[in-house]
């Protein structure tokens, strides 16, 4: 299959950032209150009025959750159990319900990530195949990752769909992995930015230089791990799918039960990772399944 070549692009072409997505437009009325459909699901409709309720309260209890919508308690549970697996609830040290991060993340206009997804199936598919652990390919949207797609391990214990989830770039090994090619001085201006600063994403000077050591790392050695630091008992592999010229738009990650990571750090298995990845990329540039300069969207 030829692979065409990219135009030569600076590498902040390559990512996403809230702060330059497109605005969108609508032939809908303005502030138009729609009529109550015929036939209600009211269990859709209980799961939009707490996600309405997390947004405009800032946090709730189960208990005040339950109660605003005539609900059992056990319910409600279910209910923010959903929330917080898809990223749009966190519970904080009280255990109250908090937005999550996929509450603050805006849509994107970005056909390519659908293309890359349909181009990465297969070989991700060969990749789950052979290792036996769940993959994802991702995208970086400023300070935050965005799960594209997810091929689930055959292991009866394995890590789930992450499809669609929200999680901030710097505890995922996708994310870090990311960022390890992108510029220092890049990092830093993205953790001090607009956007991270309202998402609450800002890193104090200590914080950077570590985050910058270890990015430092993991460009050396080529992957990023992640050990727990997203979510307890599962570790990943992650290795950026990069353009012709090294510009990081996408990561392809392996992910397990913790306890098998260390199987996954042998370096024949980071090997076939970084191979996979490789071989998304050439796909990627033959479909042009990657950010445009001056197209949509790009940092």
């Amino acid at each position: 299959m030829p692979i065409l070549r990219l135009r030569a692009l600076t590498a902040h072409n390559y990512s996403l950032t809230a702060e330059k997505l497109p605005q969108y437009t609508s032939s809908v009325k303005k502030n138009a209150i729609q009529a109550r459909p015929t036939y209600v699901i009211e269990s859709v409709d209980n799961v939009l009025r707490l996600l309405q309720l997390l947004r405009d309260s800032g946090s709730l209890r189960v208990t005040d959750a339950a109660a605003e919508l005539d609900i059992a308690l056990s319910t409600a549970h279910r209910l923010f159990s959903m929330l917080v697996y898809r990223g749009f609830a966190t519970q904080d040290e009280q255990r109250r319900y908090v937005p999550g991060p996929a509450m603050d993340a805006r849509a994107i206009r970005a056909p390519w990530t659908r293309e890359l997804r349909d181009l990465a199936a297969p070989e991700m598919e060969a990749l789950s195949g052979e290792l036996g652990e769940t993959i994802n390919i991702m995208i970086r949207v400023g300070t935050d990752i965005r799960f594209l797609h997810t091929v689930e391990g055959g292991a009866v214990l394995r890590v789930g769909d992450r499809t669609g989830s929200v999680v901030p770039a710097l505890h995922t090994s996708g994310g870090k992995i990311m960022l390890a090619h992108e510029p220092a001085e890049k990092v830093r201006a993205l953790y001090r930015s607009r956007s991270a600063v309202a998402s609450g994403r800002t890193l104090d000077e200590t914080s950077l230089d570590r985050l910058l050591g270890q990015l430092m790392s993991a460009r050396s050695v080529g992957f990023a791990v992640n050990r727990e630091e997203s979510e307890d008992g599962v570790g990943a592999v992650g290795v950026a799918i990069l353009t012709p010229g090294g510009a990081p738009f996408a990561a392809i990650s392996v992910a397990c039960p913790v306890g098998r990571l260390d199987r996954l750090l042998a370096p024949e298995t980071v090997t076939r990772v970084q191979r996979c990845a490789i071989d998304v990329a050439e796909l990627a540039a033959s479909y042009s399944a990657f950010p445009q300069e001056g197209g949509e969207p790009s940092r």
